[in-house]
């Protein structure tokens, strides 16, 4: 089924309480760049397994790209370990919902650490792959460059401009808290359906131009290349608790 656009069935403010319980880990993601093209639902559907609904705003599917970097990986009981702790990560995702809690599914996460990529194929179910990233900084531009290491191969290199203006934080029932405020994610393993929680601040958001786009990304994930230019959003980051797999 492909829900269409019925916020009403949606609580997805309430998913920014803090959950019940102990994180499993903690983490850090920083400098993110969110970049969205809108798909058809109908494309969408069958991508994503079939007890999850397609999440739509505005009548279409959303694909995103988001590169960022992690640091202070760590269980919660643990101090952060090092050259472990501390990579950069890329993910390609779209938005479903499974009995009206609405989350984040991804086509892959590729990340350059091969222990990162272990422990999260392993313990959360999650499509991660090995890549070399580098990520360069000056003044207020970055550069980040991924190739993937494993097969499908699959590259990305991006740069773009921060704006000076302050942060804001996206507001409920508009395309920007749609593409971005999702703290909860779905995952499949044998037959079966996961959910996990994270929880964390409202991403601050910063207003971000574009330079340049050279990405193979979404057309690893079974999507045709997109024809607009992408919706971007950009933050500086948020501290993130992240909770166990719970099975549907």
């Amino acid at each position: 089924m492909i829900e269409n656009d019925k916020p009403e069935t949606l609580d997805r403010l309430s998913l920014r309480e803090r959950p019940d319980g102990v994180p499993v880990m903690r983490q850090n993601w920083w400098k993110l760049l969110f970049l969205h093209w809108p798909v058809s639902a109908e494309v969408m559907r069958p991508l994503v397994p079939e007890r999850l609904e397609v999440d739509t705003f505005g009548g279409s599917a959303w694909v995103g790209v988001v590169p960022f970097t992690m640091t202070g990986v760590r269980l919660s009981f643990a101090p952060p370990v090092p050259f472990v702790s501390e990579f950069h990560e890329l993910n390609v995702r779209t938005y479903v919902h499974h009995e009206g809690v609405p989350g984040v599914w991804f086509f892959s996460l590729d990340a350059s650490s091969a222990a990162a990529v272990f422990g999260a194929r392993t313990f959360f179910h999650l499509p991660y792959f090995n890549a070399r990233i580098t990520l360069e900084e000056q003044g207020n531009q970055i550069h980040y460059r991924s190739r993937r290491t494993d097969d499908p191969p699959a590259s990305f290199e991006a740069e773009w401009r921060i704006g000076d203006g302050g942060e804001h934080f996206a507001q409920p029932d508009t395309l920007e808290f749609f593409l971005v405020e999702r703290y909860s994610l779905y995952a499949a393993h044998r037959e079966k359906l996961y959910r996990g929680r994270v929880h964390h601040q409202p991403y601050p958001l910063r207003d971000a131009t574009l330079l340049s786009l050279d990405s193979t990304m979404v057309e690893a994930a079974g999507l045709r290349t997109p024809s607009e230019e992408p919706r971007v959003h950009y933050s500086d980051g948020v501290e993130v608790g992240v909770w166990p797999l719970e099975e549907l």
